[in-house]
């Protein structure tokens, strides 16, 4: 006889029953006693903020030995080397890196695990920055978007971007776009990201618009009164990126 898929609700005592041609019966007394057990993980608390303390228990009814040696999986990874105490992992301080699914059972016996129990880390916003698209080449009249991206668990609800020597910009949106960026555009942005947990700053990107000749003009030095016969130079100068 073969059970699969065995449950906890198959534990029962087991006989058989032999039946003859000649219709005797013959049981097999005394049954034997199937009994499961099942391994539970403890989570407390499954929900928590970065830098407090999170203690993970396994349990289990059967009888596995005074030296029983327990193991653990995150995200169906084996950990190694664990903080423990006896049947207890030990998150403290948890981090954001903590979070996942985790799973227990006991040395010997890694065929039969807890079910997994989820672990859920809120954190401030980390790892802030900004993208620029199109990535290459701005040229003067096109359109351009700076994006914000942030780590963060809840999401960033509030984004505040800033031109680094220039006017205070607005717009609390995860993205900031110029329709028709201009040459007066350029310079160094950057953007900063913030949930209940806090809030950081990314580092400044550079936008750099590219645009035709402007403002072209011709001064003549000496700037005074030009004598016949003497040295005088004509300075042609234009605002233009890349230079003339």
């Amino acid at each position: 006889m073969i059970i699969t898929d065995l449950k906890e609700i198959d534990s029962a005592e087991y006989k058989f029953r032999l039946l003859t041609t000649d219709e005797g019966r013959f049981s097999g007394l005394p049954g034997v006693m199937l009994t499961v057990t099942d391994i539970l993980l403890e989570m407390d608390p499954t929900s928590v903020s970065e830098g407090e303390r999170v203690t993970l228990r396994c349990r289990t009814k059967c009888t596995v030995g005074l030296n029983a040696t327990y193991i653990w999986y995150k995200n169906g990874q084996r950990l190694n080397n664990p903080i423990t105490s006896y049947n207890s992992l030990i998150l403290d301080p948890v981090s954001s890196e903590d979070a996942g699914n985790y799973s227990c059972g006991v040395e010997g016996f890694e065929r039969i695990l807890s079910p997994e129990e989820t672990l859920t880390v809120r954190y401030g916003p980390k790892n802030t920055s900004v993208s620029v698209s199109p990535s290459g080449e701005i040229v003067e009249g096109s359109s351009v978007t700076l994006t914000c991206s942030s780590d963060a668990n809840p999401p960033v609800d509030k984004y505040t971007w800033y031109k680094k020597n220039g006017a205070s910009m607005t717009g609390p949106e995860k993205t900031y776009n110029f329709t028709t960026i201009s040459s007066e555009d350029s310079g160094e942005y950057y953007c900063g990201a913030e949930n209940k947990y806090g809030r950081l700053n990314s580092s400044s990107v550079s936008v750099d618009v590219q645009y035709d000749p402007k403002n072209t003009s011709v001064s003549i030095s000496p700037s005074g009164e030009i004598v016949e016969g003497s040295s005088v130079t004509l300075t042609c100068s234009s605002d233009a990126n890349p230079p003339v």
